[in-house]
């Protein structure tokens, strides 16, 4: 980690004078808090055997928040002093200027640790990052002579989270990100067909680059491309489909998913509102949203209002038993948050969303799934979303 850590309350602001005027703003309201964000990222793209992009892009802000209901006062800046906000005061205290909002608990404290507290793009220097690339981009050429086109692309970055609630309690993350993707492009006989993969998590960008991990990202990526050159239309027409483990799971993100999120349910927008108890799925059908998976994409330790992340049922058995919630949803529709909390950045207000939503398993045997498929489409691999 860079010896330049996020420290705001000692570097940019004093912590009771920021105190002080926290409480003044939330004085009559239900919730609110002063978050405070520092992002920094690297981005590299190598393609058509060269280096085509190297970003670096550092942001830093504060939201301030007062909630009386459904209203909220939002203000931010890029810039954190204390001149910022008192700016920002004036605005936010408008939201609970008629009072009588009960200030809810703070969320409580969690222990867990699902990712070490690092920044990645510290730990190789820059011109390994650029000689890696060569390196992948070399090797996926001389893997097969159809291969014309080759494009890699690595990013690595954190973002530090300093949340600050009425009662003086600090809540702090540090989330690290790093992702290396993969993209070739074959010909044969005037054809060209593309194969993609690629991954990453929230740990050290030594293990995503080590030898093993990016050369078996390259040969499924070919192996995609292959694939695709000897593929024949798809038949049009209604028919059964079966959808294999992995990244078809966007479908249930994008179908299920978002459906599941509160704020859509709480304002009788998603196509699940007031169905709860109800069955909205087949048996067997379970799905979860867990933010404490170690290391994965989606989780958090925390959410960006301070509840720790949870493993949360959505749909069990084929009946719906839970929303997705931040703190302002939940406490409107009379249950508990859920820590999914999310924010773009600093400069938006939290709002309901996804950690790592999936689908549990059922006791089917995935041959026998297969089997029973006579005439359909089985697909194994879905990009977008």
């Amino acid at each position: 980690m860079s010896q330049n850590l996020f420290s705001p309350f000692e570097q940019n602001l004093d912590k009771s004078n920021a105190l002080s005027t926290l409480k003044r703003v939330t004085d009559g309201a239900d919730d609110g808090e002063l978050y405070l964000e520092r992002s920094r990222s690297e981005a590299l793209v190598y393609d058509d055997q060269s280096l085509k992009q190297a970003s670096y892009d550092a942001s830093e802000g504060f939201g301030l928040r007062s909630v009386l209901g459904e209203v909220t006062g939002y203000a931010h800046s890029t810039e954190v002093s204390e001149t910022a906000l008192r700016r920002a005061e004036d605005i936010v205290a408008l939201a609970s200027k008629s009072g009588g909002g009960v200030l809810a608990d703070a969320p409580t404290r969690s222990n867990q640790n699902l990712y070490d507290p690092i920044n990645p793009m510290m730990d190789v220097p820059f011109a390994a990052k650029v000689d890696l690339l060569k390196e992948i981009n070399d090797f996926a050429r001389a893997l097969d002579p159809r291969v014309v086109q080759v494009s890699v692309s690595l990013s690595a970055g954190c973002k530090e989270v300093t949340i600050l609630r009425p009662n003086g309690e600090i809540y702090e993350d540090t989330r690290p990100m790093c992702n290396l993707n993969v993209s070739v492009i074959v010909e044969h006989d005037g054809r060209r067909e593309s194969g993609y993969s690629g991954g990453g998590g929230r740990f050290d960008l030594t293990r995503l680059i080590s030898v093993d991990a990016w050369q078996a990202k390259v040969r499924e990526a070919l192996r995609i491309a292959l694939v695709n050159l000897e593929a024949v239309p798809a038949p049009a027409g209604t028919m059964d489909v079966v959808l294999g483990p992995g990244w078809p799971g966007i479908l249930l993100h994008e179908a299920i998913g978002h459906g599941l999120e509160g704020d859509f349910n709480r304002k009788g927008s998603s196509a699940f509102a007031g169905l709860m108890g109800q069955k909205i799925a087949a048996p067997e059908v379970t799905v979860l949203d867990d933010g404490t998976l170690p290391e994965r994409r989606g989780s958090i330790n925390i959410d960006d209002e301070g509840t720790p992340s949870g493993k949360n049922t959505l749909v069990e058995d084929g009946v719906l038993v839970g929303y997705m919630q931040d703190r302002q949803n939940a406490r409107l529709m009379g249950v508990k948050p859920t820590g999914n909390g999310r924010r773009q950045s600093f400069a938006h207000v939290p709002m309901p969303r996804m950690t790592n939503t999936y689908m549990l398993g059922g006791k089917s045997d995935p041959k026998d799934i297969l089997a029973d498929l006579a005439d359909g489409i089985y697909a194994v691999g879905f990009g977008g979303g």
